[in-house]
């Protein structure tokens, strides 16, 4: 749920891609709202404050973000169980689902921040068992993997609590209520014989690229772009950054679907679009 993770899929996307098969991906839930922060008192001045605040981000990373976002989540719990019991169903539905689950933020605009919404923001993704991903979303062994995410993300590394970057969100890690820190989100932390490192904040491909090649040189090879057909049939959903950053050639392809949102299009699949939720309808302005 947070506009700069958002942002930052383009490169993670294409990491992954020519990563794939050679390092082992793991996500911590990090939970950025939490059940335990307080109410907000004035809910309608919340939203409109963070929609703006979403809205200067998305100038930086490009992103989609909602015409109209309805509320800030409430919590970004059901989310993330969700998501850790799709991870059970393998990766490629896991990576689909945890899309969907972004989406109904930063473009439908109505967070997934109850279970029910969780669960039905995932209906149609290729391969998915629902009554298996609700049963396991309210397991115990799922609720204590993100429980540890959340834990781990409160212990960063020394390296983050000061970072300086040319980067308008640099990855400084964030105070927490009890006094200690959290990771901003996001932080992609490498990690191999030879060592890791922390690469925090928002970041260009290239930099996270020389990050794996100071750690792993060689690691990293070329890697060709995907055609736009063949972007689409992997992702099924596109922003305009990460189709720039994807693939190469003429776009759209034949059959993508676009969308608007309130920064961009969005491209979906043919399937995709097909079984996509339905974004709520925007009331009209009395005159």
């Amino acid at each position: 749920m947070c506009p700069w993770a958002w942002g930052s899929e383009p490169a993670f996307r294409r990491l992954r891609t020519a990563l794939a098969g050679r390092v082992r991906w793991r996500r911590a839930y990090a939970i950025l709202f939490d059940d335990e922060d307080d109410p907000a008192p004035d809910p309608a001045a919340e939203t409109a404050y963070y929609a703006g605040y979403v809205e200067r981000i998305s100038a930086h990373t490009r992103a989609p973000r909602a015409a109209r976002l309805s509320r800030v989540a409430a919590s970004s719990w059901p989310s993330s169980l969700v998501a850790g019991a799709a991870e059970l169903q393998g990766t490629e539905v896991a990576e689909r689902v945890l899309r969907r689950l972004r989406e109904t933020v930063f473009v439908l605009g109505e967070p997934a921040d109850t279970l029910e919404a969780a669960v039905a923001a995932t209906r149609g993704v290729p391969g998915l068992d629902p009554d298996r991903l609700r049963a396991d979303a309210a397991a115990s062994g799922v609720l204590e993997r993100v429980r540890a995410d959340r834990a781990e993300a409160r212990r960063p590394v020394p390296e983050v609590l000061s970072v300086h970057s040319g980067s308008p969100h640099p990855g400084t890690a964030k105070e927490t209520p009890d006094g200690g820190y959290r990771y901003a989100l996001p932080t992609l932390l490498l990690r191999a014989p030879a060592g890791y490192r922390a690469v925090p904040g928002w970041r260009s491909y290239e930099t996270y690229a020389a990050a794996f090649d100071e750690l792993c040189p060689g690691l990293l090879g070329p890697s060709a772009p995907l055609s736009p057909a063949e972007a689409l049939e992997r992702h099924r959903s596109l922003t305009g950054p990460e189709r720039q950053l994807l693939a190469e050639g003429a776009w759209p392809p034949p059959g993508a679907v676009r969308r608007e949102t309130g920064n961009g299009p969005l491209w979906l699949h043919p399937d995709e679009a097909s079984a996509y939720p339905v974004p709520p309808e925007i009331p009209a302005a009395p005159l």
